[in-house]
C-alpha cells in the first residue's frame, strides 16, 4: 500500500513537540512492514540545513490559486531515508521563517494561507509524483487535505477515490480563522456551515478534517474517549461523538533506536535494566550541565522536559513550589513556551538557587540527559493526548509522577509496594495537593534502594515500540481504502 503522510513537523527536520516524533518514527515502521511511504513537509528555514548539496526539485512550479492571486511552489526531493521518501513544499515567502507557526509568542496571521497552500500543494504534487492509496494527515495544519478531496477535488480522476485518515495529536489546537477564509481558499460558501467547517463563526481547519476524513485516530485509547466529552473535547466533542464509530485510539510508540540508555550517544554513560551503574554517572553529568554539582547523592532529582503551557499542568505545580522545596529535592527543568510559564520557572529558580535549575530552550541532547540523569520525572498535565516523555522515562529508569489522563493513564501503573508491581505514581484530581501527594509517595520509596530499583526495572523492561501501533494503523488505512473502493 502507498501511504502519503502530510504533516507540519517531522524529526529530524522540524520539531516543536511530539507530533514530530510520531511523523519521524511511524513511516519508518510502516516501510519495514513492506509499505511504500512518502512524507510531505513544508520547507521551513530550519529544514534547509538538512538538505545538503545541490537541491533536486521533483517539481519546479506548481500553481496554487487563491482568491485574487496565484502562488507558485516547488517540491524539493529530500531523498529516501531508511525506506521512506521525503518531499518538501518550497514557498520561501510563506515558510522560510524562523518559527514554524509564529514568532514572539504569537501566531503568524496568515497561517490560513501557509497551511492552506501546503495542503493543496501536497495534493497537486502527488498527481505528479505518485498518488497514494491513502493520505494520513496530522493535526489542523494538514486537515484541509480531506476537505479539498471531498469538495474541489471530488471529481478529480486521480484523487477522487483516495482514502483519508486524520490523526488528532492535540484537540486544543484547531486552526481558527475568519469566515472569509472560505472564499480566500476558493471553497464554496456552502462549506461554511455548522455541519462542515463553521465553528462559532470561524473557519475551523481541524473540524473540517474531522467531518470529511474517512477515518480518525488519536494518540491513546483514553484520549479517544476523553475528547468526546465537554471537558476535553475543546468544543468539538459533539462533532467527535458523531464520528465515534470511525475514531480509534492508537497509542504512540517510541523509537528505541533514538531513545535507549544502552546506546544513547548523548549520555555520559550507558546502562541497562540489568546493569544500572551508568545511571549514576548520567545523574552527575546532568547536575554538572545545570550547575547543581553540590546536590547530595541522597537527594532525588526531579526532572521536567516540556512545552511550557497551561495544558501541561504547571498551574498546579505553581501551587506547590514552596511546599515542595521543604522536601529534600532538586528540580531541573528544560523547555520553552508561553511567556507566563517561562517566567514562572525563572522566578522559581531565582528563589531557590542551587536547588532549582532551568534552561529555557529546546535542546535535543539536554532532553536525553534530563531523562537519563533524573530520578523522578514530573508530568502533571491537565490533559495529555498521548505523551512520549513518560515512555522515555520508563526506558531510562526515571520514575514518572503523572496525572491520570490520556496516554499517561494508559501507560503508567501505580506502584504497589506489597506486590512490587507498577511503574510510577499517578494522581486523579487536578489540584496542587493531589500532585504533591503523588510526589510524596515517590519520595517515600526513594530511600529504599531495593524497592526503588525494582520500580525502575519494572519500567525499563516495558516495550512501547512502534511495531504494534504500526500494524493497527495499517488496519485503519485498509478500512479507509475500502470505503473509497
Amino acid at each position: 500500500m502507498h501511504i502519503v503522510f502530510a504533516a507540519s513537523e517531522c524529526v529530524p527536520f522540524a520539531k516543536t513537540g511530539g507530533l514530530a516524533d510520531v511523523v519521524g518514527a511511524l513511516p519508518l515502521e510502516l516501510a519495514k512492514l513492506g509499505h511504500e511511504v512518502t512524507v510531505y513537509l513544508p520547507l521551513y528555514a530550519v529544514v534547509r540545513p538538512h538538505l545538503t548539496g545541490q537541491w533536486k526539485y521533483a517539481a519546479r512550479s506548481i500553481t496554487i490559486p487563491f482568491e485574487y492571486y496565484n502562488r507558485f511552489v516547488g517540491i524539493v526531493d529530500g531523498g529516501k531515508r531508511n525506506g521512506v521518501r521525503y518531499y518538501f513544499v518550497d514557498c520561501p515567502d510563506l515558510f522560510d521563517r524562523q518559527g514554524l507557526y509564529g514568532s514572539g509568542g504569537g501566531e503568524y496571521p496568515n497561517n490560513w494561507e501557509r497551511f492552506g497552500l501546503f495542503c493543496r500543494a501536497v495534493l497537486e504534487a502527488t498527481k505528479l509524483l505518485g498518488v497514494p492509496a491513502v493520505f494520513h494527515v496530522h493535526d489542523w495544519q494538514a486537515s484541509l487535505i480531506p476537505v479539498y478531496l471531498r469538495t474541489i477535488y471530488a471529481s478529480d480522476p486521480l484523487l477522487g477515490n483516495v482514502g483519508t485518515v486524520l490523526t488528532i495529536h492535540n484537540a486544543g489546537y484547531q486552526g481558527w480563522f475568519p469566515p472569509q477564509t472560505t472564499e480566500r481558499l476558493l471553497f464554496p460558501w456552502d462549506l461554511f456551515t455548522m455541519d462542515k467547517v463553521e465553528h462559532f463563526d470561524t473557519f475551523n481547519f481541524l473540524k473540517g478534517g474531522i467531518v470529511f476524513s474517512d477515518m480518525l485516530t488519536t494518540v491513546s485509547r483514553r484520549y479517544a474517549e476523553e475528547i468526546q466529552t465537554a471537558e476535553f473535547g475543546e468544543k468539538l466533542d459533539g462533532v467527535l461523538r458523531g464520528r465515534a464509530a470511525n475514531l480509534h485510539g492508537i497509542l504512540n510508540g517510541v523509537d528505541y533506536t533514538q531513545w535507549d540508555p544502552a546506546t544513547d550517544g548523548y549520555l555520559a554513560a550507558h546502562y541497562t535494566a540489568n546493569v544500572l551503574t551508568g545511571k549514576q554517572e548520567c545523574r552527575t553529568d546532568l547536575l554538572h550541565a545545570f550547575g547543581l554539582e553540590s546536590i547530595a547523592p541522597s537527594t532525588p532529582v526531579l526532572g521536567i522536559v516540556s512545552r511550557f503551557a497551561a495544558q501541561k499542568g504547571f498551574d498546579i505545580l505553581a501551587g506547590i513550589t514552596d511546599e515542595l522545596m521543604r522536601r529534600d529535592v532538586a528540580v531541573i527543568a528544560l523547555g520553552s513556551g508561553e511567556p507566563f510559564y517561562e517566567n514562572f520557572f525563572r522566578e522559581w529558580a531565582a528563589r531557590y538557587p542551587g536547588r532549582v535549575a532551568l534552561q529555557v530552550r529546546y535542546d535535543e541532547a539536554l532532553s536525553h540527559k534530563v531523562e537519563a540523569g533524573s530520578d523522578i520525572f514530573l508530568m502533571p498535565s491537565r490533559y495529555e493526548p498521548g505523551g512520549l516523555n513518560q515512555l522515555y522515562s520508563l526506558r531510562y529508569g526515571t520514575v514518572p509522577v503523572v496525572r491520570a489522563t490520556g496516554g499517561l493513564d494508559d501507560t503508567i501503573d501505580e506502584w504497589n509496594a506489597e506486590q512490587r508491581t507498577g511503574t510510577g505514581f499517578k494522581f486523579h484530581g487536578y489540584a496542587p495537593q493531589d500532585f504533591l501527594a503523588a510526589i510524596d509517595r515517590a519520595l517515600a520509596i526513594f530511600p529504599n534502594k531495593q524497592s526503588w530499583q525494582r520500580l525502575m526495572r519494572n519500567g525499563m523492561v516495558k516495550n512501547y515500540s512502534w511495531t504494534q501501533p504500526a500494524r493497527q494503523y495499517v488496519e485503519v488505512y485498509t478500512e479507509a481504502v475500502k470505503r473509497r473502493g
